[in-house]
């Protein structure tokens, strides 16, 4: 047995900003993929997922009974293909902000969810908040408080609009510039970080007033403003507030930029050559990266490992 694939996830603007409701844009990122499996002889990481896939299907029964008008799950399939040794088959890294969680959320209710919303009828506005709610309490397994936008993503294949909470929508973006100078990249980081610890330091940073104050003023007025100037295709404006977001984020979220990479930072900021910003809720993993010009960016980050995600 061999599932569809479910791809990795970026969230190219939005990290924190859309759990106080700014606008938040996400992106399939086809590199990383998963699939549900069955093999006959499985090895030893395949034991390990099968494992973890037991805690999860004990905690997917519980949802299905606590809330039966949010989701209802074929049980007896999928407590038996876990006892036959089902697994997670994923070249999706954890711990890296792409949405490993996601894509096997994603794949659990591909094949086990009754009455799903499929991806080929009309998606109505909601019927993806209708997802996004059971994605949600889907992925919570895994972080304790989601989004539900991950598994969104992956499961769609399309890119999300986050307007706000309550309106979503997929959203066209502009097609990549076959010959583009400028680009988007991942960078790594080299160590692998954690969601739950992160959202933690987010939500004690967020009882301050003037902590507050600069989300609203000017993380989410760079975040929202980089997201129009992604959609329209207006580069020129759209570097501009990466930049100004950059500042902000190095200025304020200093805890979620592993402490190697703070000079790194500073010195994108500094030298124009790229600009660095949160992928996912930092601490570890990919940070994601902006240059208008990939070559002056790949010498100026010499040694570490990019991986260009969309090109202008």
């Amino acid at each position: 047995m061999k599932g569809p694939l479910f791809y990795s996830k970026i969230l190219l603007f939005g990290e924190y900003g859309i759990i106080k409701d700014s606008k938040g844009l996400a992106i399939p990122y086809n590199f990383y993929n998963g699939a549900l499996k069955i093999d006959k002889h499985p090895d030893a990481t395949a034991q390990e997922s099968n494992g973890h896939l037991k805690n999860f299907v004990a905690y997917l029964n519980g949802l299905m009974e606590a809330q039966p008008a949010l989701v209802g799950f074929d049980m007896e399939a999928m407590q038996n293909d876990v006892a036959a040794g089902m697994y997670f088959d994923s070249s999706i890294p954890q711990g890296y902000g792409v949405g490993s969680s996601g894509a096997l959320v994603a794949a659990f209710y591909d094949k086990y969810a009754v009455n799903k919303i499929t991806v080929l009828e009309n998606l109505t506005r909601e019927k993806l908040l209708q997802l996004k709610e059971i994605f949600s309490a889907m992925e919570s397994f895994f972080h304790g408080k989601s989004s539900g936008l991950d598994p969104l993503n992956s499961y769609l294949s399309l890119p999300i609009l986050i307007n706000s909470k309550d309106n979503i929508e997929a959203a066209g973006i502009p097609s990549q510039a076959e010959k583009g100078t400028g680009a988007v990249f991942l960078l790594d980081s080299g160590i692998v970080g954690e969601t739950a610890p992160m959202v933690q330091i987010f939500m004690e940073k967020m009882k301050q007033d003037g902590f507050r104050t600069m989300l609203k003023d000017q993380f989410v007025k760079h975040t929202d403003a980089c997201i129009d100037d992604f959609l329209k295709g207006d580069v020129k404006s759209l570097f501009g507030n990466v930049k100004q977001l950059s500042k902000v984020v190095l200025n304020n979220f200093k805890p979620m930029i592993p402490s190697q990479l703070h000079k790194l930072w500073k010195q994108g900021i500094e030298s124009n050559d790229y600009y660095l910003k949160l992928c996912g809720s930092g601490g570890g993993g990919y940070m994601l990266g902006f240059t208008e010009d990939l070559e002056k960016a790949q010498k100026s980050l010499k040694g570490y490992k990019l991986e260009v995600v969309y090109t202008f």
